[in-house]
């Protein structure tokens, strides 16, 4: 019975340490996910900048032409860059997704196994109903 105990205090304590590392995945998940929204929300100001500065009309002379038209490949140069970059968040951001999912099913797992214990530690705890015993002797008596 001590054993059982035992195993049931593990397991508790297992459960605690799942708990917290399903809340530090939780944690790094929130973070890449609002990285990943920076980055996407950077890349489309920069494509839409670039995009402006490509279709500008009014320019006085050559030399100007030649500064929109170089300003505007800069910019497009860092969109790409920029995109690229939240493309590699968004796999980051679904790695530490699947991390989060796989920290909840290994805490449930044990939750379930602690349960369980808790149960059997229960069971064994209650005094057997011995009035099934076949009485002896006559029915006179």
């Amino acid at each position: 019975m001590k054993a059982e105990r035992d195993r049931l205090k593990r397991l508790n304590r297992l459960e605690r340490v799942r708990a917290i590392a399903k809340q530090t995945a939780a944690a790094e998940a929130a973070q890449a996910e609002g990285t990943l929204a920076q980055l996407e929300a950077l890349a489309e100001r920069t494509r839409s900048m670039a995009a402006e500065y490509a279709n500008r009309t009014g320019v006085r002379d050559a030399a100007s032409l030649q500064a929109v038209n170089s300003f505007a490949r800069g910019l497009e140069g860092i969109s790409r860059n920029t995109s690229n970059d939240a493309a590699n968040a968004r796999r980051i951001a679904d790695i530490k997704m699947q991390a989060l999912s796989q920290a909840e099913r290994r805490r449930a797992v044990v939750e379930e196994r602690a349960t369980h214990q808790a149960r059997i530690i229960a069971k064994g705890s209650v005094a057997p109903v011995l009035s099934g015993k076949k009485k002896s002797g006559t029915g006179l008596e």
